[in-house]
């Protein structure tokens, strides 16, 4: 059963707010984004190889610029090595390596290539993945272990904090076992390829397996590489009854079981960013209107 919102009530399931947390942390973001991070791998005072550090919930494609970046080689070279990495990945991932490459501290020995990069990171991911904890989990939940990964990339990209992981993570358990579309904006920013916080609702009907406003279940792929803390959330999400939740600003996101509750913390976001928008005289995403999450 749908029910009408009037425009300006329009929602989002998902979390918002997160544009505050990228306004605050744009030096940083930029910075991890724009190089690979490097760092030694020796002790204090000694030198060694630098190691490539990927962090947690990066897309494969930021992984394989990083590795361009960190190797100096063309932009394109890793991508492109794909087919010759031979990498031991699921059947069920169809040679995409979303999910599996990593995150960790990789170290840059003399002869090292993007193939042996992108091996390390898949070895790395199958034997942290085929360890007992988080094989049993999978199994006690009924799913997969790629299922169990793609779960908890979109955990990794939707949780404002880690402590709301578990929260998160049940979300998404409780929206798929009552047969309800996930609605989540971070499948749909990877369809189009960007990280915003700001959606329309032309997005919304975008013509792809990863818009999971219009498809049910899970989206085919892990939609960026998980860490550990985001996996341990798929496999003991905390217990609760929420279908939704926002942020309603940093440090506050909201988890509720009825629509009436989302619906009032949402209005809640909404005056605030309005308040925001209007005290620096453009709309949070830097643009000169209004910004007014929506969702159906």
């Amino acid at each position: 059963m749908q029910t009408k919102i009037p425009p300006r009530s329009t929602i989002r399931l998902t979390r918002r707010g997160r544009i505050v947390l990228a306004v605050a942390g744009a030096v940083v973001a930029a910075a991890v984004v724009a190089v690979p991070l490097l760092m030694p791998d020796g002790g204090p005072g000694e030198a060694g190889p630098a190691a490539l550090v990927i962090p947690e919930g990066w897309r494969a494609s930021q992984v394989y610029d990083a590795i361009d970046k960190a190797l100096r080689l063309p932009s394109g070279s890793a991508r492109k090595s794909l087919g010759k990495a031979g990498l031991s990945l699921p059947g069920d991932a169809g040679g995409n390596p979303e999910g599996y490459l990593f995150p960790a501290a990789y170290p840059l020995r003399q002869g090292a290539t993007p193939e042996s990069l992108l091996r390390s990171m898949v070895d790395t991911a199958n034997s942290r993945f085929s360890a007992p904890p988080i094989a049993a989990g999978a199994q006690r939940n009924a799913l997969s272990i790629y299922q169990t990964v793609t779960i908890a990339s979109i955990v990794q990209a939707e949780a404002a904090t880690n402590a709301d992981m578990g929260k998160v993570a049940r979300v998404i358990f409780n929206r798929l076992e009552r047969g309800r579309p996930l609605q989540m904006d971070s499948t749909l920013n990877y369809a189009l390829h960007r990280n915003t916080v700001r959606t329309s609702e032309d997005d919304t009907r975008i013509e792809s397996p990863y818009n999971s406003y219009e498809r049910m279940g899970l989206p085919p792929t892990p939609i960026d590489n998980p860490g550990e803390q985001a996996m341990r959330a798929v496999l003991n999400p905390t217990p609760g009854r929420w279908l939704y939740f926002v942020t309603v600003k940093p440090g506050d996101t909201r988890f509720s079981v009825d629509y009436a509750t989302h619906l009032r913390n949402v209005a809640e976001f909404n005056a605030l960013q309005q308040g925001a928008g209007q005290a620096h005289g453009r709309s949070p995403d830097g643009s000169s209107g209004s910004a007014r999450p929506s969702v159906r």
